[in-house]
């Protein structure tokens, strides 16, 4: 490696070619980044007494990629950035001259034969900067006076007109904006590919990962070691395919996600959305069989059945209307289990009818649980481990066992609880409620509704002042009524006429132009009717819609005999049950102070659970957050958590990482009478939002 400090202005000077590799990322400085620029070189042209503005490293790699030609090619690996905004701004300024007519120190032709082209060559060697492939012909295009390509890259056109409309608005003299871009200096650093290590060195340059995303570092970590020829092909033939997939990447949050749940279904554990990178690269080193070809394939693949699922652009119209359904319940967490399942679909393991039903018990699973208000912080472990539990030669059998065998927090709630939850839910304030009457009022039809187009409508009104009809048809407690009901799932429905309905009374409701009797939609058909609205008739309509809920988000069916050769038999079911009378040191004063320190910690939410361990008491979400030990005269708690972390006022904790001590986590204080409750409890809710964060 060689690093030297230079003029910028000298370093692009004389014949060569900058080449943006094809692994890294498009252009993507914001006008943001080019105004700083801009006022930066601003600054220190009027200023005679800064003699340099240093802007950062180019990095790049010398010799050993191309073919000896009459143009130098140097493969930049750091500094693209910079390179094509400065790029843009001598472009500017360069037409800022022309158009001036004046005679200044430097000319246009100058600035075009210096830094822009080698005015020797032709073709693409005429080029002083080459870009990736979306950016390429625009930036070409520019150089050349040329009009735009159809497919042109808004960043490189939007920053350059920002640098002349910048220089053309601020009045700047030419000369003195020419003295403030040549005083920028950066550092030169050549690699020699047979000695340095240009994946080390860029990693080095990019440690913090707030430039590149985890998208940008896994796209060089796979093509930056590979030859040119092979770069060309494997990103061609995958990777460039897939960037466009996914919106050429404008959003590499979405590819993130797709990177872990793809490292999610390969290695069985779930990474941290921040260090999908680092992951990746661990599981690449542990997939020594294969090479790297063979797992960018393998990434494609997968990112195909992504995107079908991220954005329903499956062909098949029954697949994707039930893609659509899982979509609209926002249940990203499902995705590691059905990229498996989306693999196993297409290499011909299940039929197509067996894919939509397994799709469709996902659906029913991750509603039903909605509806029935249990916590979901669970479910992405719930998913990533599902598909150990599947025999896959009875795929859609063994699901259905897997999902009706889970149980506490894990459960699929049955016909009772789904049907008892439903009818007294406020369905209005719930998230998925156009879902829900959607699907009540599509099911089984062919003629589908787009309740998009219709508004909710109270058939109880929801004004609190009602008319002495309405007062009349409720009852004497008609305020009652109103308050258990109103927003229940039997007092809604759907109409295009919300503001002709407003509080009129039921009859007219039912019986004028637009109303329920008139209504095309099967949700009306049995207000058409009625005589009268009241409690009765609220809850037979929410029990006759409940029972149609269990035949849209149906309960799995299978017999007592099939479910039985699935049930486990491991000696986690038959080992020994702990109860709170195995802890000797719980007696008088430590168990009333262990009484009303966990009813504290399982009131933090309803997915908190305790567990007697045999020495411990666990309480735990998806995982234990904190531990307690029973102790002669105080209870000796563990916080899950590095003690790095933790916010102690008091200063009572104690570091107890790779000590061995009973309980989880490297954490640990004491509690010794209810009146430390109050801390304890601060201290313990950290733990707790932490790992409901990491879920």
């Amino acid at each position: 490696m060689k690093a030297v400090e230079t003029n910028l202005l000298k370093f692009m000077q004389g014949t060569k070619q900058f080449i943006i590799p094809i692994y890294q990322r498009k252009y993507s400085w914001t006008i943001k980044q080019c105004r700083q620029l801009w006022n930066d070189i601003v600054r220190v042209a009027e200023d005679e007494k800064i003699r340099g503005h240093f802007v950062g490293s180019i990095v790049y790699i010398e010799q050993g990629l191309y073919q000896v030609s009459s143009v130098p090619q140097l493969l930049v690996i750091d500094g693209q950035q910079r390179l094509t905004t400065l790029t843009l701004l001598l472009l500017a300024l360069g037409k800022a001259i022309e158009e001036s007519g004046q005679t200044l120190d430097i000319t246009k032709k100058k600035i075009m034969n210096y830094y822009l082209v080698n005015s020797e060559e032709e073709g693409e060697l005429y080029h002083k900067l080459i870009l990736t492939e979306s950016d390429k012909d625009t930036l070409i295009n520019l150089v050349l006076g040329k009009e735009l390509p159809e497919e042109y890259s808004p960043r490189i056109y939007e920053n350059y007109h920002f640098f002349v409309e910048s220089i053309k608005n601020s009045g700047i003299d030419l000369n003195k904006l020419y003295q403030g871009i040549s005083k920028l200096i950066v550092v030169d650093i050549s690699l020699d590919r047979d000695h340095d290590n240009p994946q080390l060195i860029f990693e080095s340059l990019n440690s913090t990962g707030l430039d590149l995303s985890q998208a940008d570092l896994i796209r060089n970590f796979v093509l930056m070691k590979l030859e040119p020829k092979e770069q060309a092909e494997l990103y061609k033939e995958y990777w460039y395919p897939m960037e466009k997939s996914f919106g050429n990447l404008t959003n590499s949050s979405l590819f993130d996600r797709f990177m872990r749940d793809y490292l999610t279904v390969k290695t069985g554990r779930i990474p941290n959305i921040r260090e999908v990178y680092s992951s990746f690269k661990s599981y690449v080193f542990e997939q020594s069989e294969q090479d790297v070809q063979q797992i960018v394939a393998d990434i494609y693949r997968y990112s195909q059945y992504f995107v079908k699922l991220a954005f329903q652009k499956e062909k098949d119209k029954e697949i994707n209307e039930v893609l659509t359904d899982i979509n609209t319940l926002k249940v990203d967490v499902s995705y590691p289990f059905l990229l498996e399942v989306y693999d196993d679909y297409e290499r011909q393991i299940i039929s197509k009818s067996d894919f939509i039903e397994i799709l469709r018990l996902v659906e029913a699973y991750v509603f039903r649980r909605a509806v029935c208000g249990i916590p979901t912080n669970s479910l992405n472990k719930t998913f990533a481990t599902l598909s150990k539990e599947i025999d896959k030669a009875n795929y859609l059998e063994s699901l259905q066992a897997a999902f009706l065998l889970k149980d506490s927090y894990k459960r699929f709630p049955t016909d009772e609880e789904f049907k008892r939850e439903l009818v007294i839910k406020d369905v209005y304030n719930f998230r998925n409620r156009n879902y829900l009457l959607r699907k009540l009022e599509n099911f089984n039809r062919k003629e589908i509704i787009d309740i998009e187009s219709y508004t909710i409508e109270h058939i109880m009104p929801q004004n609190p002042n009602l008319s002495y009809e309405w007062r009349r048809d409720l009852g004497p407690n008609w305020e009652e009524v109103h308050k258990t009901y109103l927003h229940t799932l039997g007092n809604l429905t759907l109409t295009r006429y919300n503001s002709e309905l407003s509080d009129r009374p039921f009859k007219e409701k039912r019986d004028m132009e637009g109303g329920f009797a008139d209504s095309p939609l099967r949700l009306n058909r049995g207000l058409a009717r009625l005589e009268t609205w009241n409690e009765e008739e609220i809850c037979k309509r929410a029990q006759f819609l409940a029972d149609l809920a269990l035949k849209v988000w149906k309960y799995p069916q299978l017999s007592d005999d099939i479910l039985a050769k699935y049930r486990k038999k491991s000696s986690k079911s038959e080992s020994v049950t702990y109860t709170i009378a195995d802890y000797p040191k719980l007696q008088r004063d430590m168990l009333v102070l262990f009484n009303e320190l966990s009813k504290r910690i399982c009131n933090l939410d309803s997915s908190v659970r305790m567990e007697f361990k045999k020495r411990y008491i666990a309480f735990k979400t998806s995982t234990n957050f904190v531990d307690i030990v029973p102790q002669e005269s105080r209870l000796r708690l563990s916080l899950n958590m590095p003690f790095d972390e933790i916010q102690d006022l008091k200063g009572i904790c104690r570091d107890v990482t790779n000590i061995g001590r009973l309980g989880n986590g490297d954490v640990e204080f004491h509690v010794s009478s209810v009146s430390e409750i109050e801390y304890a409890m601060f201290l313990i809710k950290q733990s707790y939002e932490k790992h409901r964060e990491d879920e």
